[in-house]
């Protein structure tokens, strides 16, 4: 960076990762004929227009958010997915750079930049660069997702990495008065759900469990192994029956092995273990649950009721297809 800034310019050159604006430098004191030769010269760069890179090299990821923040101008804070890689709620280097500005406020059409308007742009307090709240930026992928299995992904994503809560996340679509698929994301945020910590124990719980009247699971429920924690996706204790969900196209690595192993440490337990991957739950979610519904039943468990008159839990409950129970 440029050491022959004005001190007060420089503080606010390191404070913003060596990203300035066109205000900044004429409050201290630098011409746009001064700024215009140091571009010229190579010894700064201009990232967008009005804003200055005030040293030449590699440009960071962070400096490159922070022009963006200040190109956007007052109140602009990084939001939904770029929001998500400062969190480590993504892994990925979103692209566009989003923002999100209030309502009112207008920014002109710049290549690389998304922005979102917002009565209400809950800034982080202490946060550099500027970006949105954590829960708010959860709700605000859940509201911009092309699907509710996206939606999910967002928030099982959130609360498995423990970046936040149930409770947390609650408050913060509370705070709204619109939310897309508000039933649905009121329910993966009730007590009820609490533990469901991915795309696929969502679908399980919401097409195979509570459809088919299966006892309520204790989620990612703790047990101890060779004096290590392990965890079942989805226990029923007193039933001692254990549903193990793979969302996985396939196995890296020898984790199957370690898979394996965790099967066969519930069987020598006295725990059946019933294991199933994506296509099961999404395309044949009452086909598992006759198995399911037949194992719980051997443990003596009466409460499984077919889905439909066609359900295939009928016949592991002794009753011809087509013939369903009623509640």
């Amino acid at each position: 960076m440029n050491t022959d800034l004005p001190q007060e310019l420089r503080e606010i050159a390191n404070f913003q990762s060596g990203v300035v604006t066109r205000t900044q430098t004429l409050a201290a004191g630098i011409s746009d004929r001064v700024v215009s030769a140091l571009v010229r010269r190579g010894r700064w760069q201009r990232l967008y227009p009005g804003v200055y890179a005030a040293f030449s090299g590699q440009v960071s990821r962070e400096a490159v958010l922070w022009a963006a923040v200040l190109r956007a101008g007052p109140g602009a804070a990084l939001s939904h997915k770029t929001a998500a890689e400062l969190w480590g709620l993504s892994t990925e280097m979103s692209s566009p750079i989003h923002l999100t500005i209030p309502i009112g406020r207008r920014v002109g059409k710049t290549p690389g930049l998304a922005v979102h308007l917002s009565a209400n742009v809950a800034i982080h307090p202490t946060q550099s660069p500027p970006r949105i709240r954590l829960e708010e930026t959860v709700i605000d992928l859940w509201e911009a997702a092309p699907s509710l299995d996206n939606a999910v992904g967002w928030v099982t994503s959130a609360i498995g990495r423990r970046l936040t809560t149930q409770d947390k996340l609650r408050r913060a679509m509370e705070a709204r008065k619109r939310v897309c698929w508000r039933s649905q994301l009121a329910e993966l945020l009730s007590p009820d759900s609490a533990g469901i910590h991915s795309v696929l124990e969502y679908r399980y719980v919401r097409d195979v469990e509570r459809p088919h009247r299966f006892p309520a699971g204790r989620r990612q429920a703790a047990v101890r192994r060779n004096g290590r924690a392990e965890y079942r996706d989805t226990l029923y204790e007193d039933y001692q029956t254990v549903v193990e969900l793979d969302g996985r196209v396939a196995h890296p690595g020898d984790s199957r092995w370690n898979d394996i192993r965790r099967d066969n440490a519930a069987v020598t337990a006295g725990l059946a273990t019933l294991r199933y991957g994506w296509r099961d739950v999404t395309i044949t979610p009452c086909a598992i649950a006759a198995e399911i519904a037949d194992a719980l039943a051997r443990r003596g468990y009466d409460g499984a009721r077919p889905c439909s008159p066609t359900c295939p839990v009928s016949r592991s409950l002794g009753r011809p297809s087509g013939v369903a129970q009623r509640a």
